[in-house]
């Protein structure tokens, strides 16, 4: 029997600048399923996304979704795309399993807090206060050049890992400080700047908007005291003060110390993200 994809409508241009395509999943032109795909400009020009992908039920196990995703890889490379992302809900194990089989590594994860009530105390030796405007240029840049980074460690390549970051520090934060639903603080200890939070307001699950830690540091030389745990806490209390009761963040797979923290926190991960190499 031959798996194939038979397209159910026109590429779509959407207001991103992605691509985007869905397709039947056919055996023998029979319809066993679907799959839709789309270039995935939020990282580079030529990255792409299976954005999901569904085998009716009597048809599972028998290898459509592994003939499919192979298919949709080979659509996705005709589209121009050298690396291809998946995300998966932890919970979905078929998904997990077959993602894992085609040569999928996990590159980060999605994990959301529900906060209580009442925020935590923070450290009796420690304060959170404003960013200043003297303190913002300087760390915006540093800031844009840390998360580039972060994404060429993981082989993106240094003119997308860069344009990447500059276009989301842009998004986020159009108006510098003055950016809508957003706050950066300063962490001090007895008057020293100790670490900095960025959070901000936006969607962290379908249709439910929540506050999202976009950037946590730890000031060189005054890591391994508990500081990243202080400024945790206090980014729960940037969100409860704006009246948000989630919490969101992403996290790469391999920083183990900030996983294992946040999940001493009650993080839990609601999506796994993984990414392969296109031949």
């Amino acid at each position: 029997m031959t798996t194939t994809l038979r397209p159910t409508g026109p590429l779509q241009h959407e207001t991103d600048g992605a691509r985007s395509r869905s397709y039947e999943v056919c055996v023998n032109s029979r319809p066993v399923g679907t799959i839709e795909i789309a270039t995935y400009p939020a990282l580079s020009a030529t990255a792409g996304t299976i954005r999901s992908l569904h085998i009716d039920e009597a048809d599972r196990r028998r290898g459509r979704g592994t003939v499919a995703a192979l298919a949709a890889e080979e659509v996705l490379r005709g589209w121009g795309c050298t690396q291809v992302r998946v995300c998966v809900p932890p919970e979905a194990a078929a998904a997990t399993r077959l993602a894992t089989a085609l040569g999928y590594t996990e590159r980060s994860r999605n994990m959301i807090k529900e906060l209580p009530e009442q925020p935590p105390a923070l450290p009796a030796h420690v304060e959170g206060r404003p960013m200043t405007e003297a303190e913002f240029q300087p760390w915006l840049a540093t800031a844009i050049e840390t998360y580039a980074q972060s994404w060429r460690e993981r082989g993106v390549p240094a003119d997308d890992a860069r344009a990447k970051s500059q276009a989301d520090y842009r998004s986020i934060l159009p108006d510098g400080l003055a950016s809508p639903g957003t706050r950066i603080s300063v962490l001090v200890q007895e008057g020293v700047a100790v670490g900095h939070l960025f959070v901000g307001r936006r969607e962290v699950r379908p249709g439910e908007i929540g506050a999202f830690v976009y950037d946590v540091e730890v000031a060189e030389g005054q890591r391994g005291q508990g500081h990243g745990r202080s400024l945790m806490l206090l980014a729960e209390h940037v969100a409860l003060d704006a009246g948000l009761r989630l919490l969101g963040l992403h996290v790469f797979a391999d920083n183990t110390p900030a996983v294992r923290l946040y999940e001493s926190l009650g993080y839990g991960t609601t999506a796994v993200n993984s990414f392969k190499q296109l031949l």
